[in-house]
């Protein structure tokens, strides 16, 4: 078996609010926060799709924030173009994150893999976020390497291998042969990843040298980990379904774990006090100035997201009710919100209106569904709900895009 990595976090839980912001200065507990922990304490922090909070996802401009961020690695995914380029790419097809409908109108839906490395390039992979991004490009695989450093690694997902036939070759070709990513690897700051073990087992006699994590949305059971224990270095999952059995179970098989996709202060710090040593989120650089002491929201004013109803009893967007998220001031002074907006991990956009102002204490609601428009309540008049019933992530904006809060149940 390989060697294992030496992550070990020794922390505790914090008891917290529903926002970063709210978690400044943490009331006293029987438990210590994050907040301002020494570096040796705190967990390794991956930005994940570069850092997909704050910039177009698996973009430069979202490796360079998370490089910035100073999170430990970045986090992208690969795939392999039709002429058998690899590039950097999350989904199967192009249609959410690229304006492919007017480049190539009726392959919206296309496998992303269908596309030649040219073809790709004609696409702008950062219009959707916002007009500061018009004209980032779909990243080729090296190019991550070329802004990762010493620092700040890289933590690559080989994503849906069945549609890239030798992807893990093209990897492990690329870790072996080219002098950016041999330096990476030589200061250990490359690991893979996969949700599919025959494409772990296949890296793995690859590139056995190469710390290797296999990904599950719950942590399997003990003879599955035994096996993975055979291949990989450590188990992915997901922070909502895992509880203190699971990173147990883990631990045992002797596998470190990670967890996807944290983006709230409290599920990082109940993670971290369960032993969990790997924390993947959207805002890396949140993250880090939090573990740092500092103000993750220093734009922020008081202006937080108190909580989001994402399963409203009846149709989510049945009038004047339905699924909402509330915003509160927690200041001290009035802060005119008119065209300040909250986007959720998936892209979609709540946006509030002309004229609305929050009085220090007071909240709006705001709405994804019609409505009567009210000094407290704002409808965005979407007929289908956007809002995840099993747990939601989102951020809340300025008009001009200045990031203010997160928050995710």
């Amino acid at each position: 078996m390989k060697k294992r990595l030496s992550l070990a976090v020794t922390t505790a839980l914090t008891a917290g609010a529903l926002s970063f912001s709210a978690l400044i200065a943490p009331v006293a507990t029987a438990a210590e926060s994050l907040f301002g922990t020494p570096e040796a304490e705190q967990p390794v922090t991956i930005g994940h799709r570069g850092a997909a909070g704050t910039a177009p996802e698996n973009t430069v401009a979202a490796f360079k924030d998370g490089r910035a961020a100073g999170a430990d690695f970045i986090e992208s995914d690969v795939q392999l173009s039709a002429d058998g380029v690899p590039f950097l790419f999350h989904d199967d097809t192009p249609a959410r994150t690229t304006n492919v409908e007017e480049v190539f109108p009726g392959r919206e839906n296309d496998p992303i893999t269908s596309f030649t490395w040219a073809e790709l390039q004609q696409l702008d992979a950062g219009s959707y976020f916002s007009e500061k991004f018009i004209g980032e490009k779909i990243p080729h695989f090296n190019d991550i390497a070329r802004v990762a450093t010493k620092n700040t690694g890289v933590f690559m997902e080989i994503k849906s291998p069945k549609n890239s036939p030798g992807v893990e070759k093209v990897v492990a070709d690329a870790l072996h042969n080219d002098p950016a990513w041999i330096k990476l690897v030589e200061a250990g700051k490359v690991e893979i990843l996969s949700f599919d073990p025959t494409s772990n087992m296949k890296f793995a006699a690859l590139a056995p040298e190469i710390p290797l994590q296999q990904l599950s949305s719950t942590v399997p059971d003990a003879a599955t980990l035994a096996l993975i224990s055979t291949f990989a270095d450590s188990v992915g999952t997901s922070y909502r379904t895992l509880d203190q059995a699971g990173v147990d179970r883990v631990k045992a098989a002797g596998l470190e774990i990670g967890v996807y996709t944290v983006n709230d202060i409290d599920a990082m710090e109940e993670a971290v006090a369960m032993g969990v040593e790997r924390i993947t989120g959207d805002y890396p650089i949140q993250f880090e100035r939090y573990l740092d002491g500092v103000n993750p929201f220093p734009a922020s004013r008081g202006l937080v997201i108190t909580d989001s109803v994402n399963d409203a009893p009846g149709n989510d967007v049945q009038a004047e009710n339905g699924e909402h998220v509330v915003v509160t001031n927690t200041g001290n002074a009035a802060v005119d919100v008119s065209g300040y907006y909250l986007r959720d991990v998936a892209n979609n956009l709540l946006h509030i209106g002309e004229g609305y102002v929050i009085e220090p204490g007071a909240s709006l609601q705001v709405f994804t569904g019609p409505g009567t428009n009210t000094a407290d309540k704002f409808y965005n008049g979407k007929t289908s709900a956007i809002l995840n019933n099993g747990g939601e992530a989102l951020g809340f904006w300025t008009a001009n895009h200045t990031l203010l809060d997160s928050f995710a149940n």
